[in-house]
C-alpha cells in the first residue's frame, strides 16, 4: 500500500485538546500516512483556529499546492466555517480538485464547507471522522477507523444498520447532508445546493428536541424535505428535553416531521458526534433499501485513493 498523504485543514475551532490532536497525528503516521499542515495545530484566535484569512487560505491553498494531498482532513468542528464561504476561490478549487483524487473529510461545522463546495463548485466531499475527536480519541473506534479506510480505498461502498421495524423502502438519489443546524443556517443562500430526489442525512449535538423539530420544520417549510426521497436520522447526541417539555422528546419531534413532510424518515444511521460513524460521500448516486428493521445504503462515483 503506497504512503497516504494527509494534509490538515482548520476551518473552524482551535485545537483545544492538543493531546487528542497529537494522538491523531501519531495514529495516522503509524498507519503509514505522511501528515502535513501541522502548523494549524498551533494557531488560535478567540475561538477559531486562526484568523478568517488564515483559515480560508488553508482551503484555497488546495488549488495551488504543487502536490495535492490524498486527503485534506479537518482537525475539528465547532463554528467558523460560515465566515469563510465568501472568501473561497470556488472556480480555482473546481479546476484543481474536480478531476483529482483528493478527499476532503470532516463533519459537524465542516458541513458548511461541504454545502458550499457542492453548490458553487460541484465538488464531492466526505462526512466522516476528524483528527481530534475521532482519530485522536483516547480509545479509537475500530468501527470508524475500519469504515473510513474501507470507503476511501474503494470506488463503491455499501453500509448497513439496524433501524425501527415496519418501514419498507427502495429508492435511489444523490446522497447528501450533515449537521442539521449548519444545514438550516445556509438555506436560502447561494451556498445551499439545490438537490432534488435526494437521500438526506442529518445529525446534531446539544440541541433540545424542540429546536431539532424547529430546524426540521425549516427544511420542510422551505421545500427542501418535500424534494427528497428519504430523510436519514443520524445521532442526536446530548439532545435532551427539559422538565418543561412535559414528556415531549426526540421521538415526538421526529414523528411530527414524518407526518408533516410525508417522506420516509429512517433512523439509526451511525453518523454524527458519537464514536462510531460511517464515512459518507456528499452528492454522489446512492441506493437506500429498508426492510425488516434493516437498512442498506450503497453509493459509488466518489473520488477514492488510487490502489
Amino acid at each position: 500500500m503506497p504512503e497516504t498523504r494527509i494534509h490538515l485543514i482548520a476551518p473552524s475551532g482551535y485545537p483545544h485538546d492538543r493531546m487528542a490532536m497529537t494522538r491523531g497525528v501519531e495514529r495516522l503516521q503509524e498507519a503509514g500516512c505522511r501528515v502535513s499542515g501541522l502548523a494549524v495545530l498551533d494557531r488560535s484566535e478567540q475561538r477559531y483556529a486562526g484568523s478568517d484569512a488564515e483559515r480560508a487560505a488553508d482551503i484555497n491553498a488546495l488549488a495551488t499546492l504543487d502536490q495535492l494531498p490524498d486527503i485534506a482532513l479537518a482537525i475539528r468542528g465547532g463554528y467558523g466555517t460560515t465566515r469563510l464561504l465568501s472568501q473561497l476561490h470556488y472556480d480555482a478549487l473546481r479546476e484543481r480538485l474536480g478531476d483529482s483524487h483528493t478527499l476532503l473529510v470532516g463533519h459537524s461545522d465542516f458541513t458548511a464547507l461541504q454545502l458550499a463546495l457542492h453548490a458553487m463548485s460541484g465538488l464531492c466531499t466526505f462526512s466522516g471522522p476528524m483528527l481530534g475527536a475521532d482519530f485522536g480519541a483516547q480509545t479509537l473506534s475500530e468501527f470508524t477507523w475500519r469504515h473510513f479506510w474501507d470507503t476511501v480505498r474503494s470506488p463503491s461502498t455499501q453500509v448497513e444498520w439496524n433501524t425501527a421495524p415496519g418501514a419498507e423502502l427502495d429508492v435511489e438519489g444523490p446522497l447528501w447532508g450533515g449537521n442539521l443546524a449548519v444545514l438550516c443556517s445556509l438555506v436560502g443562500t447561494p451556498y445551499f445546493p439545490a438537490i432534488d430526489g435526494g437521500i438526506l442525512f442529518v445529525e446534531d449535538v446539544g440541541e433540545p428536541p424542540f429546536r431539532i423539530e424547529r430546524m426540521l420544520y425549516q427544511l420542510q417549510l422551505s421545500g427542501v424535505l418535500g424534494r427528497q426521497r428519504a430523510l436519514l436520522l443520524g445521532d442526536f447526541s446530548k439532545c435532551r428535553p427539559s422538565s418543561y417539555d412535559n414528556g415531549y422528546g426526540l421521538a415526538d419531534s421526529f414523528e411530527q416531521i414524518r407526518r408533516a413532510s410525508g417522506i420516509p424518515v429512517i433512523d439509526g444511521l451511525p453518523i454524527g458526534h458519537e464514536p462510531d460513524k460511517f464515512t459518507l460521500p456528499f452528492g454522489v448516486p446512492a441506493r437506500l433499501r429498508v426492510d425488516g428493521g434493516k437498512a442498506w445504503l450503497g453509493f459509488s462515483g466518489y473520488p477514492h485513493l488510487s490502489p
